[in-house]
């Protein structure tokens, strides 16, 4: 009695399997590698995004304070800040302290989101600063929330 169908052929399977197997593993790391891959991107690219905007919002701040703007260098203040002083305690206290003549950002820290800054008075004096950040809940910008 002869089967009812033709039996399936026993060349290269194995070599078949193999190559569909190789294929598979082969898809499944692109797939995980390029995720892994694309994470460290993404978190590189925002510690980045942190410590540029940490560098804007300082270098902002004290162009604001050394051109005698003060009340832009308030803009740029946490609620925090603006809790314990108002506008125009801000302004009359920055108003009697030495006049920056020239100031630089330093490196961003982004674990504790401090910048430090090197100030030059008009009267010739030097100090560093710590300028302590914190971002804001509604606009998720970041805010200067301290200076030590």
């Amino acid at each position: 009695m002869a089967p009812p169908f033709a039996a399936p052929p026993t060349e290269g399977g194995r070599a078949r399997l193999w190559l569909g197997l190789g294929a598979g593993a082969l898809a499944l790391l692109l797939c995980c590698g390029g995720g892994g891959t694309a994470v460290v991107g993404l978190l590189v690219s925002g510690v980045q995004a942190i410590e540029e905007q940490s560098r804007t919002v300082s270098s902002d701040y004290y162009r604001a304070l050394s051109e005698q703007r003060y009340g832009q260098a308030y803009d740029q203040l946490c609620e925090d800040a603006k809790r314990r002083e108002s506008r125009p305690e801000f302004e009359r206290r920055v108003s009697a302290e030495p006049q920056i003549a020239s100031y630089r950002v330093g490196e961003v820290d982004p674990t504790t989101l401090t910048v430090p800054v090197d100030v030059t008075y008009a009267g010739g004096g030097r100090e560093r600063q710590q300028v302590t950040l914190r971002q804001d809940r509604q606009t998720g910008g970041l805010e200067v929330c301290g200076v030590d």
